[in-house]
């Protein structure tokens, strides 16, 4: 599954475990990024070890963060998935953003190039 505009990407590619992110994701609220969160709880149901692969999303607004943040949690709830969430030092956002998530859930691996 993908979803996207000029402005940003986001892809599941199943054979690998990976969701990749890609561009400017800066929709309003938490209704438009459904797509996103259902693409995501999607891909968490095919697979023991998930990665968000972050390091080309340049910006992610609020209330993308807040849309992570909850998956995040479902994903601890549900308690048998292994989630990793790789970033980039060279994107502002995603050194603060990122650990934050890694608070809401402990055994999630972080890992920064």
């Amino acid at each position: 599954m993908k979803i996207g505009t000029d402005d940003y990407q986001i892809w599941h590619e199943p054979e690998n475990s990976t969701v990749w992110f890609r561009g400017f994701l800066r929709l309003d609220g938490m209704a438009e990024y459904q797509p996103v969160m259902e693409l995501l709880l999607d891909a968490a149901a095919q697979a023991s070890t998930l990665t968000l692969n972050l390091r080309e999303l340049e910006f992610l607004n609020s209330s993308g963060i807040s849309m992570l943040s909850m998956f995040v949690v479902k994903v601890r709830e549900q308690g048998d998935l292994q989630l990793i969430l790789q970033g980039s030092e060279q994107v502002l956002w995603q050194t603060k953003s990122l650990k934050n998530l890694q608070r809401l859930m402990p055994s999630l691996t972080l890992e920064f190039a």
